[in-house]
């Protein structure tokens, strides 16, 4: 590491704050401490790193229980807010000041820590910045529902947002379109830098191969389309994508349809009462699909997740404008052919007809005929497999190219 990035001699005192840490900094706060840094983390919950020491703040209190609804999340980043600067100044007591500090500040850890060390330069992890109008809340008019009270709610939940940006020195994003929800005013401290994927690891694999149930086996060159999500929900475009299967199951006869996520709501609404949206979505659909050829694997092992995508014939990728998945560039670095919505964080990775194909969010005859093609024409499928493949290795190996610029925003930004 230290050859490849090339070390410096000064050795910095680098603290990260992170309620589940390492959370985003899982691969940046070892690659420091390798380097010599003395890296220390404060955390609520998470784990051990190697050469990272830990201190575990706790917090003083709960929720209360009759506050007005919508400054619950508030409420709840003051709190931790304020277990860090007890816990922080029980570590400058002890003579501990830090020359940087490098925080995810969207749970409210950092709102105090400047009474604790004005001085030492604060770098804040920009992961999304919340928008009424325009991006995730009135994008699915089939799922929103004009509220003007919901919207002005979306405005508090930027409220940690807004109170850092009076002293945090700097931001990092993982994408450009993140950066850019920002406000103008603040978005010129903010340096787009993905945490990057192991293309080494995500790599075509011609002998793959996935025994499901026990007795059905997978290999490469099936026709196998897949869709990946932490859990299965419109936010991330379960109800187009389920709606095209009908006509590619079709036509195709021989397709299986791998579907990976839980059953749960990470974003967005909650299903009808007593219903998951898989449920839901099912019920929709009743006699419309072969059940014996789609196949809903739940949550999978990352080595699973693996030989999935290096199965994969064509992927799916569909999302809301909201943060893109890491699924998504892994399953390019995997020469994945990819379908995805032609939606601004789809639009970052994915250029239409080069690195894959681009559709409507909410035009299932566009996604189902998009698959289709792309089963029925090997040849196009391998070009832009072979084009996502050398788009991520350029662009985001997390080795070579993104925990390089990691580091480097870290020991020179802030020196």
């Amino acid at each position: 590491m230290a050859n490849e990035i090339g070390l410096d001699s000064i050795v910095m005192k680098i603290l990260f704050i992170h309620q589940n840490f390492p959370g985003q900094f899982f691969y940046l706060a070892p690659a420091l401490a390798q380097r010599g840094h003395d890296v220390k983390a404060l955390r609520l919950t998470g784990e051990e790193v190697a050469g990272v020491q830990s201190f575990v703040y706790e917090l003083e209190r709960g929720s209360t229980p009759d506050i007005h609804p919508w400054l619950k999340n508030f409420e709840t980043q003051v709190v931790r807010g304020q277990a860090v600067l007890g816990k922080a100044l029980e570590l400058k007591k002890e003579g501990y000041i830090p020359d940087v500090i490098v925080a995810h500040h969207g749970w409210g850890e950092t709102l105090f820590i400047k009474e604790v060390w004005p001085d030492t330069p604060l770098g804040v992890y920009c992961e999304f910045y919340y928008h009424a109008h325009g991006y995730d809340l009135d994008f699915d008019p089939e799922f929103y529902v004009k509220d003007n009270l919901a919207s002005a709610m979306i405005g508090l939940k930027n409220i940690t947002n807004r109170l850092n940006f009076d002293f945090a020195d700097a931001g990092i994003s993982p994408t450009l379109w993140q950066k850019n929800s920002f406000p103008e005013f603040f978005r010129d401290r903010i340096s787009v830098i993905h945490e990057g994927v192991d293309t080494n690891l995500f790599k075509p694999n011609p002998t793959a191969s996935l025994v499901l149930n026990g007795h059905l086996e997978l290999k490469k060159g099936d026709e196998i389309i897949t869709f990946v999500n932490r859990n299965l929900e419109p936010f991330r475009g379960f109800h187009s994508f389920m709606r095209s299967l009908p006509k590619i199951l079709e036509a195709r006869p021989n397709a299986h349809v791998l579907i990976v996520g839980g059953e749960g709501v990470s974003y967005g609404q909650q299903p009808p009462s007593g219903q998951s949206w898989r449920s839901y979505f099912l019920n929709e659909l009743e006699g419309q699909l072969d059940l014996s050829r789609v196949h809903f694997l739940g949550h999978i092992s990352y080595p699973v997740f693996l030989t999935l995508v290096q199965l994969s014939m064509v992927h799916i990728y569909l999302t809301y404008p909201f943060v893109l998945s890491w699924s998504c560039i892994e399953a390019m670095s995997a020469g994945c052919a990819i379908v995805g919505s032609d939606t601004p964080p789809v639009r970052e990775v994915i250029t239409h007809n080069k690195t894959g194909r681009l559709v409507n969010f909410f035009s299932t005859e566009e996604i189902s005929s998009q698959v289709i093609d792309l089963i029925k024409n090997n040849s196009e499928r391998e070009r832009l497999g072979l084009a996502a493949r050398q788009f991520a290795i350029e662009r985001y190996d997390r080795i070579s190219v993104c925990l390089p610029r990691q580091v480097n925003w870290v020991e020179r930004k802030f020196i």
